[in-house]
């Protein structure tokens, strides 16, 4: 068996360092520190951002392994779809969850300022209760009717939006400057070399498995357009209310490219 090069050997464990940090950002699993992982201090989620997708796929891949447990073992769709898509939060901690929470009530407020002070209060209001409860209820609906017509279907967009919405999270991240001068946002404005491009390219590869289940390529194409105009949206929404980003912003664009695309994938079953 040929040696691996000490080059690919190196990108490689860089490469899964990175989506561990990214998996103990983005998730409350109990992941240890490797050998071959960069020192705390250079192990950051901002230099690892490029890994973002492929560790936003390994989490939708536990909603996907719900979905199939649930199904296989005669729960109806909705069911099976509730219990993923609460497998998906257990396992982030609710973490883009209380991001899309925390920017829909700092919508309340009248000033930039206030604006950033409502959104770093931790209770949760009536703009942000509304948004939180509109958008789980909209993931689980439409999970439940993709499961409904492709059980298949339903496993490889949930892996596949999983990695889409991640990197279009770091849309208002890169796009604009942040808004305070503290937390995720002042964390990763300045982008990685290549970061960006790995974070697509990877993205556009994880994107196609939906069409080993059926799915068109077309549907597959609106979907990854439809989420990334989405997330272009929150971003301009962003800059006109809080005139830069924070880590708020990222979980809202996250959690808003998700739900897109799955209602584009579950449209017209």
């Amino acid at each position: 068996m040929p040696e691996i090069p000490q080059n690919a050997r190196k990108w490689l464990a860089d490469g899964t360092a990175d989506v561990l940090v990214c998996l103990r950002f983005c998730t409350r699993l109990p992941i240890k520190t490797f050998g071959f992982e960069s020192p705390p201090a250079e192990a950051s989620i901002a230099a690892a951002s490029a890994m973002l997708p492929i560790a936003g796929a390994l989490i939708g891949l536990v909603g996907a392994i719900v979905l199939w447990i649930a199904v296989k073992l005669g729960l109806a769709p909705s069911l099976a779809a509730l219990l993923a898509i609460a497998a998906l939060i257990l396992i982030t901690g609710g973490l883009h969850e209380d991001g899309l929470a925390d920017f829909g009530d700092g919508l309340g407020g009248t000033t930039p300022e206030q604006r950033l002070a409502i959104m770093k209060d931790s209770r949760i209001g009536t703009f942000g209760g509304l948004a939180l409860l509109l958008v789980v209820f909209g993931r689980i609906m439409a999970v439940a009717l993709l499961a409904d017509h492709s059980l298949g279907l339903a496993a490889t967009v949930l892996i596949a939006a999983g990695a889409s919405s991640r990197c279009f999270a770091l849309a208002p991240l890169y796009l604009l400057s942040p808004a305070r001068s503290d937390g995720l946002g002042a964390a990763t404005t300045e982008p990685i070399p290549y970061g960006i491009a790995i974070a697509v390219v990877s993205t556009l590869i994880i994107n196609l498995l939906p069409l080993f289940a059926g799915a068109g390529f077309g549907r597959v194409i609106l979907a990854l357009i439809l989420s990334a105009a989405v997330a272009y949206g929150v971003t301009g929404f962003a800059r006109r209310l809080l005139q830069g980003q924070t880590g708020d912003v990222a979980g809202a664009t996250q959690q808003l490219a998700e739900l897109t695309s799955y209602i584009v994938f579950s449209a017209h079953l």
